[in-house]
């Protein structure tokens, strides 16, 4: 499973204690607002999260310790510390994994908030294109949300997503880093699973 793309060899994989310290309710909050929003201080984050910029802080602190996020260089006011999401594609291990038991509860945790998170994000969208003073109706046409119910083996199932991998992470490549007039942050989900309460067909 993974915070960015399909696993993939160039995805970064966290490590068990950095997994330890990334499964911490605010924390993950903190990178999900860093992933998705761009750098931040400990005070935009609080206020965003609602939370003290205190807590903010700490928490920043140790997900730098864990090297999951760093100080923007050369970015700083006075004594407020700019920090961003260290770049690339973050695999978390998942249940497919050998993991002792207390990095599987925080690998279970780390990649359950994850799917929360993508899933709040979608669903603020919905409530979001029904009014136009949050979102303007040219953004909304501009989305796409698309669903394919299919009966496929593991194998096709990895091989529809190896595919979408190819063909569309370059491209999206392309627009990472720019911050042209008129942009602002957009989240782009691929979905692939199976369903749990289906069957197999029999051999």
């Amino acid at each position: 499973m993974s915070e960015e793309t399909s696993p993939r060899n160039d995805v970064r994989e966290i490590d068990a204690s950095a997994l330890k310290g990334l499964a911490h309710p605010l924390r993950m909050a903190i990178y999900d607002a860093l992933s998705a929003h761009g750098p931040q201080t400990a005070t935009k984050l609080a206020k965003r999260l609602g939370e003290s910029s205190g807590s903010t802080s700490y928490h920043l602190r140790q997900l730098a310790r864990h090297q999951l996020i760093r100080e923007v260089e050369g970015e700083k006011r006075g004594r407020e510390k700019w920090w961003e999401r260290i770049p690339g594609a973050m695999r978390v291990p998942g249940p497919e994994r050998e993991l002792d038991p207390s990095t599987r509860t925080a690998s279970h945790y780390v990649n359950r908030e994850l799917v929360r998170n993508m899933s709040r994000a979608f669903e603020d969208f919905v409530d979001a294109a029904y009014d136009d003073d949050r979102l303007p109706t040219e953004w909304v046409g501009a989305s796409a949300s698309d669903t394919s119910n299919l009966r496929l083996t593991k194998e096709q199932l990895a091989e529809i997503s190896d595919h979408f991998y190819r063909t569309t992470q370059a491209f999206i490549d392309e627009f990472r880093g720019r911050d042209d007039p008129g942009s602002r942050p957009v989240q782009i989900q691929f979905n692939a699973f199976p369903l749990v309460d289906g069957e197999e067909t029999p051999s």
